[in-house]
């Protein structure tokens, strides 16, 4: 299970700090990123997110590419924000986001910025739950996660590689050509 602190699930990466690295290591930064969610989207075990507040940008992609997620209820909002601010969507990040959004909602999430407030991501099947009162998001997410960890945990490791392979085979691929492909600092606003 993943959580975060009561009003953030995550903002993303620091779009203030990363401007401000050498190319280089914005390079391999952005690389490290990509890897790391498509590893927790791969994960061989269930994945699920405990959404405690505001995912953004980053904190989206993080919730995608857990298997379940559980949203609190409030004032929050679940958003791929990237082409709203100027930056072009790695592959990577559209394969996580084709996996838990429904087809019919791409191009408003991934195209369009469009945010969504809890009870939104819950009618477009984005999120499995809202969950009231907010403080009750991550004890509802671990009574979800214990009928996961009954299951045959190899079968479930080998199936779930199976079911993401292509997908995450084609962004693994586009990866490091996308990020060397970024203009240096201005790639990063």
């Amino acid at each position: 299970m993943i959580a975060g602190r009561a009003g953030v699930f995550s903002a993303g990466l620091n779009l203030k700090v990363l401007p401000t690295l050498p190319p280089d290591e914005l390079r391999r930064t952005m690389v490290a990123f990509g890897r790391s969610m498509l590893r927790v989207f791969t994960f061989p075990i269930p994945t699920v997110a405990a959404v405690t507040g505001h995912a953004i940008a980053g904190g989206a992609m993080l919730a995608f590419a857990c298997d379940l997620r559980f949203m609190a209820e409030g004032p929050f909002r679940l958003q791929l924000n990237e082409v709203a601010i100027g930056l072009a969507l790695p592959t990577w990040a559209i394969v996580l986001a084709q996996a838990a959004v429904p087809p019919r909602r791409h191009t408003e999430a991934i195209l369009h910025a469009r945010a969504y407030s809890p009870e939104e991501a819950l009618e477009q099947h984005i999120v499995h739950e809202v969950v009231r009162p907010a403080e009750r998001v991550v004890p509802a997410a671990r009574a979800a996660a214990a009928p996961l960890a009954a299951l045959d945990q190899t079968a479930y490791a080998i199936s779930k590689a199976r079911h993401r392979a292509m997908a995450v085979k084609w962004a693994a691929e586009q990866l490091e050509t996308e990020i060397a492909a970024l203009p240096s600092r201005a790639a990063i606003k």
